[in-house]
């Protein structure tokens, strides 16, 4: 029997999360779930959207988990802010982890993490929480990825990095072996550190 899912989000990263969830892991979304000032629809890709500020009584800790799945606005503040009050609503909230992706490190993992189809993650990475790791890239070995992260398409890091907290990297940037990349560092398409 699969496990139940909650997603947090309506916009096109909520539409992504449902489609690989059902599509590539053990879960079943049964709905969606933002803000009450955020419903414009009461249903999302034909499944119910739900008051995030009453989901405790409709879908209890217990029995569902949740899934942050909102981008990178504001260097990824407001999919950080959602996923501390899922977490001190004591709800579990689980990573994806694509079966296309080479996921080659046995450190420990954070949750909530997002890593699609294609991405190379190398021996003794280290990956913090909440982090979304779009298709195609890779990241060498003993890189450490901390929190609230967003990692667009065909990003090369190189070994021995450190990627700290609320960054964004743009398409097709690379980053050169042993440098460190500060909190709320916005790395554009295409740059070479």
């Amino acid at each position: 029997m699969n496990k139940k899912l909650i997603i947090i989000g309506n916009t096109g990263n909520a539409k992504l999360a449902h489609y690989y969830f059902e599509t590539d892991s053990e879960y079943e979304v049964v709905a969606f779930s933002v803000n009450e000032k955020f419903i414009k629809e009461e249903e999302y890709c034909n499944l119910p959207v739900v008051a995030f500020e009453s989901i405790e009584s409709l879908y209890p800790k217990d029995q569902f988990h949740l899934f942050v799945a909102i981008g990178y606005t504001n260097m990824n503040k407001i999919r950080e802010k959602m996923y501390t009050s899922c977490k001190q609503k004591g709800y579990f909230l689980p990573n994806y982890i694509s079966s296309k992706s080479s996921f080659l490190t046995s450190e420990p993992i954070g949750d909530n993490n997002f890593i699609l189809e294609d991405n190379t993650i190398q021996p003794f990475v280290k990956i913090g929480n909440n982090n979304v790791f779009w298709s195609g890239n890779h990241i060498g070995h003993d890189t450490f990825i901390g929190d609230n992260n967003f990692i667009t398409s065909h990003v090369v890091v190189s070994g021995f990095c450190k990627i700290s907290n609320n960054t964004f990297i743009g398409v097709n940037a690379t980053l050169r072996d042993s440098i460190t990349i500060e909190d709320e560092t916005l790395i554009a398409a295409g740059a070479i550190i």
